[in-house]
């Protein structure tokens, strides 16, 4: 479940670190009842930024495919990459 807090919460900064620390899960802010802030730890920053990298990489191939890509065997290409850089 999202932390949600209130952005008077940030000024016990060590808590909402903790928070972050412990959930790896980002925290919500809220100003005035609505969303203003989301305050994470680096850690779950870059899972997500490694996670989003993956997914526009697959969008990306499944883009170049449906435009007339060709499909490799798996076997051909580490095959050919092994030839390539470690003979």
């Amino acid at each position: 479940m999202p932390q949600i807090r209130p952005i008077t919460d940030l000024r016990d900064t060590t808590a909402i670190s903790e928070i972050c620390h412990k959930k790896n899960e980002p925290v919500f802010i809220t100003k005035n009842g609505y969303g203003d802030l989301v305050v994470m730890s680096i850690e779950t920053y870059d899972a997500m930024l490694e996670t989003s990298q993956a997914d526009n990489a697959i969008s990306e191939a499944e883009k170049e495919f449906a435009e007339g890509g060709v499909l490799i065997d798996a076997r051909e290409a580490l095959s050919s990459l092994r030839r390539k850089y470690f003979e």
